[in-house]
């Protein structure tokens, strides 16, 4: 699983699927789309827009599913859940892994139910280059007892452990910078796929007084 608001996806978000697949040898990754984020405002570009931003852009890449249970789910997008569901489709012996940026992993210890997350799955962080942070003291204590040293001692169970991976291209790109830019009429081209520019330029997404908050 790896969620976001996607808003907008772009080409950092679909990479880091397809070698995040690639490193833990996962059947499937779902980019699950957040309707409703819990610690963040909600998108102005509804959550319809940027599921099909996500299905424009992951098209038929091999492993990725695009998954809309959270925008079908009434009240804010809590990991826990979507979590909870992927374990009853899956099933109890599945290995399943929730993977979370750093921007994400600072925050972790405040979410919902924290050390519930690890009943249903293990938490990968995606490293990025230069992304190094000092945790608090309640994050180190939820992480400390559950992390492994390597990909093979954290797939030995089907949930509950932590492990920092570095993805082999890590690619820096800001959606609140592609935002901007799509308003002020500059470029986004080779930032974000093709099929989602093209999108985004016949919906009128991100443009001052465009299609946002549909």
């Amino acid at each position: 699983m790896l969620g976001g608001t996607f808003d907008p996806v772009h080409i950092g978000h679909l990479r880091s699927a397809v070698e995040l697949c690639e490193a833990l040898a996962l059947d499937r990754v779902h980019l699950v789309v957040n309707r409703q984020p819990p610690h963040r405002a909600t998108p102005g570009v509804s959550a319809r827009d940027r599921l099909a931003m996500v299905a424009a852009g992951a098209s038929d890449t091999p492993g990725l599913i695009v998954d809309d249970r959270e925008i079908e789910r009434d009240g804010p997008s809590y990991s826990l859940a979507t979590l909870e569901s992927l374990r009853a489709e899956y099933g109890e012996h599945a290995r399943l892994v929730m993977a979370i940026g750093m921007d994400a992993f600072r925050h972790l210890a405040e979410w919902y139910r924290p050390e519930a997350l690890f009943e249903q799955a293990h938490v990968v962080v995606i490293e990025r280059p230069g992304s190094s942070f000092t945790p608090s003291a309640a994050l180190t204590a939820l992480i400390e007892p559950r992390r492994c040293d390597s990909i093979e001692s954290l797939m030995v169970k089907p949930h509950g452990g932590f492990l920092h991976l570095p993805l082999p291209n890590p690619i820096k790109v800001s959606a609140t910078e592609l935002r901007e830019r799509i308003d002020s009429g500059r470029s986004i081209r080779y930032l974000v796929p093709e099929a989602v520019e093209r999108l985004i330029v016949q919906r009128g997404l991100y443009r001052h007084g465009g299609s946002a908050g549909r």
